[in-house]
C-alpha cells in the first residue's frame, strides 16, 4: 500500500478529531476502525438491547464474542469475560466510538482536576499526580471542541467552574419536569443548579436539526442526528478533505518498528481477515484506554521487548473509570414526563472543597427511563416477582427521580491492563488482562456523594429514598472502567512514571503518539468526553506544528 504521513488507530472521540486536524492540515491519513460505521437504522430502539444492556449483544460492537478479555478478582483468580458480559468493561467499537450512543454530557474539568496532587497531597497507596498541562493550557481547545462538535447548555449560574473565554454555542434544551422539582430544592440547600452542557443540538446547528426529545437516548444512536459525536462532525470533514481514507472492520496487530527505534507503520487484519501492512511516517494510537495499552504491549520488537513505551513498566498502569453513586427518590406524585434525554439539571458544588475528602464529583438527575431500568430502582422491600412486583413497577415507574454522578477515582498503579498470552482473540492476538481496583478512599467519597443525593431528593419532596452505593461487603472486585475508561498511558514529564509527554508523544519513540483517554492523569468528577476531545485538539496542534518543521520525517 502507498505510504502515508499518518495512521490513526481508532475512529472514536479522539481519533476522529486527530484525523480531521491532520488531514485538513495537508497530511495524508489512513483512519482505521475495528468496528463498523453504524447508523440508527442498524440498531433499532429495542429496550432490551443497547450499549448499556449487553446480555442480548452489544448494539455498537464488538460485533461478536471473538475478542474476550481476562479479569482477575480480589482473590487473584482469573476469569474469562466475553464482550456481552459486564466484567468485560466494554466501550463501543464502531465509527464514532462511544460518541455514537453516549449520553453526551459535555463537561469541562475544573482547574483543580489538573492539580489533584498539589491540591490534596498523595493518599497512601495511591498514584495521584498532577497533569503536566493546566486548565489554562486546555481552555482554548475546550472552546474549539464546543464549537466544532457542537455543545448546548448553560453553566453560568455556578461559581464552581473554570474561566471561560467564550460562552457555549447553543442554548440549553428546554427543561423537563424533574428539573422543575429539583431546582428549587437545590437552591434551598444553598447549591447552584445548572443546565447540563450537552453534545446535543438544541437548535439547528452545523446543518443538522435539533433534538426531538425522545426517550431512547443514552445507549442509543440518534435517529435525527442531533447527538454530536465524531462520526457526524469531524470525520466527514476529514474524508471530504481528500487527504483521509477510512477503513472499517480492521484490527491492528502491532506497530512496526525499524532498527533505529522508530515506527514505520502498522500491520492489521482487514475486513476479510487478511494480514496487511500500512507504512506511515507517524502512528497515532486512539483505541481507548484498554485497547490502546493492549496494542502497545503487543507491539514487541528487538528494541522494545516489553512493548512500545513500556521501558519502565508504565503502560497499562493507573487504569481508571468512574465510581457512580447516588440515590433514588420515591414521590407521591408523578415526576417523569417521558421526555428525553432525561438528564437536565446538575450541581458541581461537591467536586472539590470538602474537608477530609480528596475531590468529589458532579451530581445530576439520571438519563432515560425505560421500564427495564426500573427493576433496580424499586424500594428495597419490593418482591422480585409476582403481583407485588407488578404493582411497584406501576406505582413507581413515573414517580421516582434518580440523582447520581461520577466520583473522581483515586488512581493506583496496581489497577492495570496487561496482556494474557495464554488467551488469544480470533486473530490470534493476546487479549487484555484487567486487574486491580481504585483506591479505598474513592468508595468513601462515593458514600458521601450518595448521601448528598439523598438529601437533595428529600428536600425536593421524596417520601422515601434508597441509596445507590456499594456496601463494603459487596463492593466490586474490579475497577469500573467501561465507557469512562482512562489512565493507562499516563501523560507526564518523567519517563519513569509516565508513558507520553505533554504532547501525547511516547517518550522513547518520537513518531508514535497516544491520543485518547489513556493519557488522562486523573479522570475528573465528570463525564470525560469533552476533555478527551480538547486533549485531541491540543495534541493535534502540536503534532501538526512539529510536522511542518519536519520533526517526524525519516
Amino acid at each position: 500500500m502507498k505510504r502515508v504521513n499518518a495512521v490513526v488507530i481508532g475512529a472514536g472521540a479522539a481519533g476522529g478529531i486527530v484525523a480531521k486536524e491532520l488531514s485538513t492540515a495537508g497530511l495524508s491519513v489512513v483512519l482505521l476502525e475495528r468496528g463498523k460505521w453504524y447508523t440508527s437504522n442498524d440498531c433499532r430502539k429495542d429496550d432490551l438491547r443497547n450499549q448499556r444492556t449487553t446480555l442480548l449483544g452489544n448494539a455498537f460492537g464488538p460485533p461478536d464474542e471473538g475478542n474476550p478479555r481476562v479479569w482477575v478478582d480480589g482473590k487473584g483468580i482469573s476469569h474469562i469475560a466475553l464482550p456481552s458480559e459486564g466484567d468485560y468493561q466494554n466501550n463501543a467499537a464502531c465509527v464514532g466510538g462511544g460518541t455514537l450512543s453516549y449520553g453526551a454530557q459535555a463537561w469541562r474539568y475544573l482547574p483543580q482536576d489538573f492539580r489533584m496532587r498539589s491540591t490534596y497531597g498523595v493518599p497512601a497507596g495511591s498514584s495521584l499526580e498532577d497533569w503536566p498541562i493546566s486548565y489554562d493550557d486546555l481552555e482554548p481547545f475546550y472552546v474549539k471542541a464546543e464549537y466544532e462538535i457542537g455543545i448546548s447548555g448553560d453553566d453560568s449560574a455556578t461559581p464552581f467552574r473554570g474561566p471561560r473565554s467564550r460562552d457555549l454555542p447553543m442554548p440549553p434544551l428546554p427543561v423537563n419536569r424533574e428539573f422543575g422539582i429539583l431546582e428549587p430544592a437545590a437552591k434551598r440547600l444553598g447549591l447552584h443548579p445548572i443546565n447540563i452542557p450537552m453534545a446535543r443540538n438544541s437548535i439547528p446547528y452545523n446543518g443538522r436539526g435539533p433534538c426531538m426529545r425522545c426517550r431512547w437516548c443514552c445507549g442509543f444512536a440518534c435517529e435525527v442526528d442531533a447527538k454530536n459525536g465524531s462520526q457526524n462532525t469531524v470525520i466527514p470533514i476529514a474524508l471530504a478533505s481528500g487527504n483521509c481514507e477510512m477503513r472499517t472492520e480492521c484490527m491492528v496487530k502491532k506497530i512496526l518498528m525499524d532498527d533505529r527505534g522508530r515506527a514505520h507503520g502498522i500491520s492489521y487484519f482487514d475486513a476479510d481477515g487478511r494480514l496487511q501492512e500500512q507504512l506511515s511516517d507517524i502512528v497515532v494510537v486512539s483505541a481507548c484506554a484498554i485497547e490502546s495499552a493492549r496494542l502497545l504491549l503487543n507491539s514487541k520488537s528487538r528494541l522494545f521487548p516489553a512493548g512500545i513505551g513500556n521501558r519502565y513498566d508504565q503502560v497499562g498502569r493507573n487504569l481508571q473509570g468512574h465510581h457512580y453513586t447516588g440515590a433514588v427518590g420515591y414521590f407521591d406524585f408523578e415526576t417523569y414526563d417521558d421526555i428525553g434525554p432525561g438528564a437536565s439539571i446538575a450541581v458541581t458544588d461537591y467536586n472539590h472543597g470538602t474537608p477530609g475528602l480528596c475531590g468529589g464529583g458532579m451530581l445530576a438527575n439520571e438519563f432515560i427511563r425505560l421500564p427495564i431500568h426500573s427493576l433496580d430502582r424499586l424500594p428495597t422491600n419490593t418482591p422480585r416477582w409476582g403481583l407485588g412486583h407488578k404493582h411497584a413497577m406501576r406505582n413507581y415507574h413515573k414517580r421516582t427521580i434518580v440523582v447520581i454522578g461520577p466520583t473522581q477515582q483515586i488512581p493506583t498503579e496496581h489497577a492495570r491492563v496487561t496482556v494474557d498470552a495464554s488467551v488469544k482473540d480470533k486473530w490470534g492476538l493476546p487479549v487484555a488482562r484487567l486487574q486491580g481496583n481504585c483506591h479505598p478512599h474513592t468508595f468513601e467519597i462515593g458514600d458521601v456523594q450518595a448521601r448528598r443525593a439523598q438529601t437533595w431528593l428529600k428536600e425536593a419532596g421524596a417520601v422515601d429514598t434508597s441509596l445507590m452505593t456499594s456496601r463494603p461487603e459487596v463492593r466490586p472486585e474490579l475497577i469500573e472502567a467501561s465507557q469512562h475508561q482512562a489512565g493507562t498511558c499516563r501523560m507526564g514529564n518523567d519517563p519513569r512514571s509516565s508513558v507520553v509527554n505533554r504532547d501525547c508523544q511516547i517518550h522513547e519513540v518520537d513518531n508514535v503518539f497516544v491520543i485518547d483517554s489513556s493519557v488522562n492523569v486523573t479522570n475528573g468528577g465528570f463525564n470525560p468526553a469533552l476533555t478527551i476531545m480538547a486533549v485531541a485538539y491540543f495534541a493535534s496542534e502540536s503534532l501538526v506544528r512539529n510536522w511542518k518543521g519536519t520533526g517526524f520525517r525519516s
